[in-house]
């Protein structure tokens, strides 16, 4: 799958794994609407993922970036967030181009395995373990969202806060088959350390995607 970015004629068309207007559930901008475009392709594999269904580019449409566009037009909030899978496999250039002619805020969630590509408002970093990051998205991150299944996690999330910028938010978000175990740590580490936040999956509480 490495070979995504190569494809799909330059990112004038992506394969696309679904779309859907919804409220973010994560990170700094929880609670506010947007329109979600999740794109097919990861290898980083992450064994607790909850869209294994989108690793696979093959499986899912190649679809070109103007119909992608069109139903983000029609949606009420202007702001687009671009997930996978791992986005960053495809180049972004073309889409986010697209969408900004028409004032619409992008944001993007991403590991940072792979360079970035596209226009960005806000940039959402959840590195992997298996999978290092690009020093650049280090440097444009807007937020750091580190997810936690075990307390050795911690300190590997420390480690990735001191890389980012100094402006960067950084969360804290438990791995949500192991939430009512690990969550009590979190919060008794972020009172120790009030820099880090906690971000919960409140789309999953809300039963919305």
């Amino acid at each position: 799958m490495g070979a995504t970015r190569e494809t799909f004629e330059g990112g004038k068309k992506l394969p696309l794994v679904e779309q859907f207007y919804t409220i973010q559930g994560e990170g700094y901008h929880t609670g506010k609407a947007a329109y979600f475009i999740r794109i097919g392709g990861c290898d980083v594999g992450c064994s607790w993922c909850d869209t294994k269904f989108s690793w696979d580019p093959s499986l899912h449409p190649v679809v070109p970036a103007e119909e992608i566009l069109q139903p983000i037009l029609e949606c009420p909030a202007a702001a687009v967030v671009v997930t996978g899978g791992e986005p960053l496999m495809v180049n972004l250039d073309y889409l986010t181009r697209l969408v900004k002619q028409h004032g619409i805020e992008t944001f993007l969630e991403t590991s940072g395995a792979y360079p970035l590509s596209g226009e960005w408002d806000w940039i959402c970093l959840s590195p992997k373990k298996n999978a290092p990051v690009v020093e650049e998205l280090y440097e444009r991150a807007h937020e750091l969202k580190v997810i936690i299944a075990e307390e050795e996690d911690l300190e590997w999330a420390v480690e990735n806060g001191d890389r980012v910028g100094v402006n960067c938010k950084l969360f804290l978000q438990p791995e949500w088959s192991k939430r009512e175990t690990i969550l009590p740590v979190i919060i008794e580490f972020v009172k120790q350390n009030p820099r880090w936040m906690i971000s919960l999956q409140s789309h999953k509480y809300m039963h919305i995607p």
